[in-house]
C-alpha cells in the first residue's frame, strides 16, 4: 500500500478515504481564534476521540452513529502505528446534511450577547431577567449553515432551515428538519442530564447528521468533545458572569495577555490544557485514559 493521504483536511483533524469507509484522525494539534498554534498537545487527540467514542456508545438507543471501531487493528496497516493509536475512527461513510445542529442549554457566549441587546437567541425570545451563564428553562435548538472553510457558519432559524435542505433534498425538507432539531435536543437532553451527575455541565454542544445508504439518519462527525461543546465544572458553576471551561480556556486567555506570542505557547500552558481534557475525561467516564 502507497502513501495514504487525508482526503480532508480541517484545523485539527484530518480524513482518509478507506473505500467503503472512512478514517477521522483527531491530531494533537490545537487551534485558538481560528489560527493553527505551532504547539502540539500530546493526547489532545486521543482524549477527542475516545469522548466521541463514549458518547457514541451511550446514545445509540436514541440514533445509531457513524462509528464502526476505534481500535487500529480493524484498520489498514499503514494506520497501525503509534501516531494513530487512540486518535482514529474507522466510520461508516454517510452523505452528510448542510446543517450544524446546535443546541444550547444555558445562556453564554454569542447567545448572550444577542440576548443582552434584543431579549432573544437566533431568533427565539427568551424570559426577561436572565444573567449570564443561566440555565435555560428549556435547551434551545439554534441550527446554522456549513459554512466553507474561511467563512463564518450563519445562525438561521428552524423556518429557515427547512428551507435550506429543502434546496437540498427536494420534498424532504420539512421531515428532516423536524428530525435534526428532535434528534439534536434528545442527545443533548439525556447526555447532559448523565454529565452533570458527574459533574460536568454541558451548556452548549453542536452535532452534525448524515443519511445511510437507505436514507436513515445517522449521527456523524464528532461527539460532545470539548472542541464541539461548552463544558463547565459543576462545582462552583456560578450565574451572572462566565464561567472557566474545560477546554482551551487557559491558552485562549494566555495569548490574548501576551501580544507578540507568534502563535506559540509556553510549555506550562499546554499541560495545564491537556489536563483541563484529560480530567474532563475522567469525570465524564469514570475511567483514566488508555
Amino acid at each position: 500500500m502507497g502513501e495514504w493521504k487525508p482526503i480532508k483536511e480541517g484545523k485539527v483533524r484530518e480524513i482518509y478515504d478507506n473505500g467503503d469507509s472512512l478514517i477521522m484522525v483527531a491530531t494533537d494539534r490545537i487551534s485558538c481564534f481560528d489560527v493553527i498554534l505551532k504547539n502540539q498537545v500530546a493526547k489532545k487527540g486521543a482524549v477527542l476521540t475516545q469522548m466521541s467514542r463514549f458518547w457514541f456508545d451511550m446514545t445509540r438507543d436514541i440514533l445509531p452513529n457513524h462509528m464502526i471501531s476505534v481500535d487500529v487493528k480493524d484498520m489498514p496497516e499503514f494506520f497501525r502505528k503509534p501516531e494513530f493509536d487512540g486518535n482514529s475512527m474507522l466510520c461508516r461513510k454517510l452523505s452528510m446534511l448542510p446543517i450544524e445542529c446546535i443546541v444550547r442549554g444555558y445562556i453564554t457566549g454569542s447567545g448572550w450577547a444577542s440576548y443582552q441587546k434584543d431579549g432573544t437567541v437566533c431568533g427565539i425570545t427568551l424570559p426577561e431577567g436572565l444573567k449570564e451563564s443561566d440555565r435555560l428553562p428549556e435547551p434551545i435548538y439554534t441550527p446554522s449553515t456549513k459554512a466553507e472553510i474561511g467563512d463564518h457558519d450563519e445562525n438561521i432559524s428552524y423556518e429557515q432551515s427547512i428551507a435550506h435542505l429543502e434546496k437540498y433534498f427536494p420534498g424532504k425538507g420539512e421531515e428532516y428538519a423536524a428530525k435534526l432539531r428532535d434528534c439534536t435536543i434528545a442527545l443533548y437532553k439525556k447526555c447532559a442530564d448523565y454529565a452533570l451527575s458527574r459533574g460536568i455541565i454541558i451548556a452548549d454542544t453542536k452535532f452534525e447528521f448524515g443519511l445511510d445508504e437507505e436514507g436513515n439518519l445517522v449521527l456523524g462527525d464528532e461527539m460532545l468533545t470539548p472542541d464541539s461543546s461548552r463544558f463547565w465544572p459543576a462545582d462552583g458553576y456560578e450565574p451572572g458572569h462566565s464561567q472557566p471551561s474545560f477546554d482551551k480556556q487557559f491558552a485562549r486567555d494566555w495569548l490574548k495577555a501576551n501580544p507578540g506570542n507568534d502563535w506559540t505557547l509556553p510549555e506550562e500552558i499546554v499541560d495545564k490544557t491537556i489536563d483541563k481534557y484529560l480530567q474532563a475525561y475522567r469525570l465524564l467516564t469514570g475511567e483514566e485514559l488508555a
